[in-house]
């Protein structure tokens, strides 16, 4: 699966103060309603995965998994990363459609 456009669009989220990430942020986004799509690192925990699995599916915010740790981070201009959450509905609707299109190729 190629990530270019994915890649930009999380890029461009995150300079624009639209996404949040690590564990204790992400969860909060997820409960308070602010995220509208939740992106797990595919080498996150098992832990991880089913916390955030749990949390998106009650709470109804989308999730997917994303490259690598490493990866995530790099998109973001941070640190490794295991999860972010995108608390902008615009960015969100966008990168669900480029993840649905990619899914269709």
């Amino acid at each position: 699966m190629k990530f270019d456009r994915l890649d930009s669009m999380l890029g461009m989220a995150t300079k624009a103060g639209k996404t949040v990430s690590g564990e204790g942020q992400v969860l909060s986004a997820v409960r308070s309603g602010k995220a509208f799509l939740v992106c797990v690192s595919s080498d996150a925990s098992e832990a991880t995965k089913k916390k955030f699995q749990d949390k998106c599916s009650y709470f109804k915010v989308p999730l997917f998994y994303y490259g690598d740790k490493d990866r995530l981070g790099a998109v973001t201009g941070k640190a490794y990363r295991a999860v972010l959450a995108v608390i902008d509905e615009g960015f969100a609707g966008k990168i669900i459609e480029l993840l649905s299109k990619e899914e269709h190729r």
